[in-house]
């Protein structure tokens, strides 16, 4: 198989274009939800320090 036949069929070829659109959903639904948990994290921490430290002292 000569390198442009190759090339001609290799970007032809459809077979593994739904698992690459999974997994770029996928992406994004893992960076969003990393940055609502960093965010929640941060308020109960400041929660944390604001309510339950003074009620230890």
């Amino acid at each position: 198989m000569k390198y442009r036949e190759f090339w001609r069929v290799f970007c032809a070829d459809e077979s593994g274009a739904t698992a690459v659109e999974y997994g770029l959903i996928l992406a994004g639904i893992c960076i969003a939800v990393i940055a609502a948990v960093s965010g929640v994290g941060e308020a109960i921490s400041a929660l944390f320090i604001d309510v339950i430290v003074p009620a230890l002292n």
